[in-house]
């Protein structure tokens, strides 16, 4: 009889005990506002924001409620207003086009390659469009960081990224989020860290970094933050920028501050369900996988693979027999979107756009989450499973 996986593809490890009594002693405080603290104490927000700041490397540090509100905040920040253009990734998550939408910007779809990365020509012939662009670190895979910002530097873009899948990651050495002029994470419960919801923001722009707190709702309370620009900085800002309030409170704080220092740790056992996986298909006949560049440090939270030439309803074939097997993947071909899963296409808050290359890999590109409560023995039949089923 053929083996089935019986893990639990979106069970997380549990929250650190030491992350619990935190909470626990926020919780008995009552005090969970960022600004809700006592005479001398910087609270739980302020020291996750310079504890943050110091692990990238950058001096200025803003948390908030969501990683798709980072997002927002870094485009208001840095000017985007109704009707301008936005070029960003064909292949990424919802919340990217739509944190453009939102803000009345117009996102300007650029094509994907079949690493999963953009496309640096297509950026290129598109840059004159736009200003700014939101590059999506989609899925964890980093394109050439020294080729994009030369192109960025040739059109005068500005370049915030999109992080929530590289939070750890690096492109020569640099981390991920320190290339471009802001950098924004995310602390949802499938991210690298979990607080169920929750954002960061780094920068290394006075300026951005003080928008970007008065934004979240500072309340003129800027003085309590740590890693932040000088109060004069704020002066000229502060009559100016409106209040759209995003703060991160300290429970969340509470809960992140002691997943910090074991992030590098985490990120070491992704890898090592990565590479099981990989290992495991490696050769397959009929399967693509991705390459990753020796530039590149990544995160193996998911895991992702093409059946290149299969057609719609072959690929929808081999999800359902994964699935009866145990393995939930995801195929990003759908004309529906589901759950999380959704293609440009789906994104009817924009223009409709022509992307023939985009939709050639999205047609046999499959997906799937490594959570930590997996172990090697786990990665190497889940890989089993799929390389039987593909070579059916």
């Amino acid at each position: 009889m053929s083996e089935v996986f019986n893990g639990n593809f979106t069970q997380q490890e549990p929250i650190p005990e030491e992350a619990i009594e935190r909470a626990v002693e926020v919780m008995r405080s009552g005090r969970l506002h960022r600004y809700n603290t006592v005479p001398g104490e910087p609270g739980e927000v302020a020291l996750l924001e310079e504890e943050f700041a110091g692990l990238t490397g950058a001096p200025y540090c803003l948390a908030v409620a969501s990683g798709g509100y980072a997002l927002g905040c870094a485009l208001r920040a840095v000017g985007v207003g109704p009707g301008d253009p936005v070029l960003t990734n064909a292949f990424t998550l919802a919340p990217v086009p739509g944190a453009i939408a939102a803000v009345g910007g117009k996102p300007v779809l650029v094509e994907v390659t079949d690493q999963l990365t953009i496309d640096l020509d297509d950026l290129a012939a598109k840059a004159p469009q736009a200003r700014v662009l939101m590059l999506s670190h989609m899925r964890g895979h980093i394109c050439d960081m020294d080729a994009l910002m030369e192109i960025a530097r040739t059109h005068d873009l500005t370049v915030i990224e999109d992080c929530a899948h590289t939070m750890g990651a690096a492109w020569g050495g640099v981390p991920s989020g320190r290339h471009g002029a802001i950098g924004c994470y995310s602390t949802q419960t499938y991210k690298h860290m979990n607080s169920g919801e929750g954002g960061l923001i780094v920068t290394d722009d006075a300026e951005l970094a003080a928008r970007m707190i008065l934004l979240s709702g500072s309340y003129m309370l800027y003085e309590r933050h740590r890693a932040a620009p000088r109060p004069e900085v704020f002066e000229g800002l502060k009559y100016d920028t409106p209040n759209v309030s995003g703060r991160m409170d300290n429970l969340r704080a509470a809960i992140l501050r002691p997943q910090l220092p074991t992030l590098a740790d985490r990120v070491a056992r992704w890898n090592a369900l990565y590479r099981e996986i990989e290992a495991g298909l490696a050769g397959a006949e009929g399967v693509a996988l991705i390459e990753r560049p020796e530039a590149e440090s990544y995160v193996g939270s998911s895991f992702q693979f093409r059946l290149p030439g299969r057609s719609a309803p072959e690929m929808l074939d081999f999800v359902a027999r994964a699935a009866a097997r145990g393995v939930e993947l995801k195929w990003f071909g759908a004309d529906e979107p589901v759950g999380f899963t959704s293609r440009h296409d789906s994104w009817r808050y924009a223009e409709a756009q022509n992307l023939p290359r985009t939709d050639a890999v999205l047609a046999t590109l499959l997906d799937l989450r490594l959570p930590l409560t997996f172990s090697t023995d786990d990665a190497a039949q889940i890989a089993r499973i799929l390389r039987e089923e593909a070579e059916v």
